[in-house]
């Protein structure tokens, strides 16, 4: 997939390929006194998409994320572009179809960021194979010409072939269906290259602190004319004058909804999920293991992803919204004691290389108490101050969603532009499909060029690095701690900074990673 090149130094070096262009240059246009077209407030899936969606109708645009791209639930996914199978059974057909017309548009249009991939899902009964070898041929039936692949009933020989590390006992044989892989916050740097290609200005690390409004006489409802800014690492502000605002900051949509108005209530009932990441020994072998109901009827996975295979998901409703999430013990011990009735060796926490949470938008819905049972799809709201809020969703179905809060910024904001053309819009895609992944400390700091994730894909940290340019935090947390001294003293040396600067870094890079690490692997 296309984050590896990037791991072994194949990434363009200043002037060379395209980038993002280094973020000095992209703040200095803050200054100018114009009037954007589009504000979008967040820079993970749903915000890139809106930039790629505005910029390539003609609007000028400008994207503002107060952490790092995808920073938050966009790296934190199950690395699937799926129409979700278990939508299907709750009949959700909508959502299912959306979702399948978009994972073929995404596929198509980012070839070597994402991929076909193959999951088996084990059969203990010949009614099993029945009755999910029925759902998943009407899967197929929903993708239509966009399908990846037929279903097929597998006997019991070819679903050991397939999933080599299967507990035998009890195996009737499995049902074989084609959904896709990629990997999250690769695809959304490739989505802000795309963004810039075609002219936006894109800007992390800086936060929108408050809104401008118009000024109108007493009694009339003031309307929502740009945002205040501060740039995170040097606390300079810049008014931005905007003709539409568009908030897409998923579970943070309530902060900025009540930015607006301070009595607006609360829409997103935040969901937590957690993922476990393995040695692919545990789980040989090139598909993916779905297990469509777990004790509490939520699906699971193990997903093989760049030589590791990915343990998930939970479904947990957290209270409080946090910047970084952490898995609850209760989650990591609902994976492992599900996913061991299904494998042949016993995985247990001193298995685990890294685990990762984040956390879903769910839109609230009256009477519905079960996180589990929220809908995925996705909801647009328009305030009276003419503040475009776009939240709920899921990763695949970015693009549909940053469609419809762009036709409804068009329309509030009265703007002429020409029509969206993202579902046939190559995205920024210049690596090689599916190499080989190495995540060896040496190939993370000897051969990787820092140079090309600064200038060209803005990181400015050491966990930009090595969380979102590279995937190393995310597959093996203790090499990630490992590798933080000499790559900070790789970004120190392309930023001028000094040795206060470096150990700075890496005392809070090691602080952030242990969170990734279990209790077990901390000392």
């Amino acid at each position: 997939m296309s984050n590896t090149s990037f791991l072994e130094g194949e990434s363009p070096s200043p002037g060379e390929g395209f980038g993002m262009g280094c973020r000095s240059s992209m703040l200095a246009q803050l200054d100018e006194n114009k009037t954007w077209d589009v504000v979008v407030i967040g820079g993970g899936a749903t915000g890139l998409g809106v930039a790629v969606d505005a910029v390539t109708r003609g609007l000028s645009t400008l994207l503002i994320e107060a952490d790092d791209f995808a920073k938050g639930t966009s790296s934190r996914s199950t690395k699937l572009v799926h129409g979700g199978v278990r939508y299907l059974e709750q009949g959700n057909l909508k959502l299912v179809r959306e979702a399948l017309r978009e994972r073929g548009w995404l596929l198509k249009n980012a070839p070597n960021s994402t991929q076909r991939l193959g999951f088996v899902i084990p059969a203990f009964s010949l009614v099993q194979k029945i009755y999910f070898g029925t759902g998943l041929k009407f899967y197929d039936v929903l993708a239509g010409k966009l399908s990846l692949g037929k279903t097929k009933i597998l006997k019991k020989k070819t679903t050991i072939d397939f999933l080599p590390g299967i507990n035998q006992n009890n195996l009737s044989g499995g049902i074989v269906y084609y959904d896709g892989q990629f990997d999250d916050a690769r695809l959304a740097i490739s989505l802000a290259k795309t963004a810039v290609k075609h002219g936006a200005v894109l800007i992390n690390y800086c936060e929108a602190i408050s809104l401008l409004k118009t000024e109108v006489p007493a009694g009339k409802q003031p309307k929502v004319c740009g945002v205040v800014a501060e740039d995170v690492l040097t606390n300079k502000t810049f008014e931005i004058k905007s003709k539409t605002v568009i908030n897409a900051t998923g579970v943070f949509a309530d902060d900025i909804l009540q930015m607006d108005n301070k009595n607006a209530e609360d829409i997103i009932t935040p969901s937590q999920g957690i993922h476990l990441v393995i040695d692919k020994k545990f789980f040989p072998g090139n598909h993916a293991m779905m297990i469509p109901k777990t004790d509490d009827r939520r699906v699971l996975f193990a997903v093989p992803w760049h030589n590791k295979v990915i343990l998930g998901t939970t479904d947990t409703e957290v209270k409080n919204i946090s910047d970084d999430p952490a898995p609850l013990q209760e989650e990591i011990d609902y994976i492992l004691k599900h996913i061991n009735r299904y494998l042949s060796t016993n995985i247990t926490l001193n298995d685990v290389t890294s685990m990762y949470a984040g956390l879903r938008p769910l839109v609230k819905t009256k009477g519905v108490t079960n996180t589990s049972l929220l809908s995925r799809d996705h909801i647009i709201i328009v305030s009276h101050s003419n503040l475009i809020t776009i939240t709920g969703g899921k990763w695949t179905t970015y693009r549909k969603m940053a469609e419809d809060a762009v036709n409804n910024a068009v329309f509030v904001g009265k703007i002429k532009c020409g029509a969206c053309i993202t579902h046939n819009l190559p995205i920024e895609d210049n690596a090689p499909a599916n190499p080989d992944y190495d995540d060896s400390i040496e190939n993370i700091y000897s051969l990787n060029n820092i140079l090309g994730f600064i200038e060209n894909e803005m990181a400015v940290c050491v966990e930009d690095i090595l969380a979102r340019r590279t995937r190393l935090l995310f597959l093996d947390a203790r090499k990630a701690i490992q590798a933080a001294p000499l790559v900070a003293k790789r970004v120190a040396a392309v930023l001028h900074k000094d040795e206060a600067w470096i150990q700075s870094e890496v005392e809070s890079f090691t602080a952030f990673a242990k969170q990734y690490l279990p209790a077990a692997k901390l000392n």
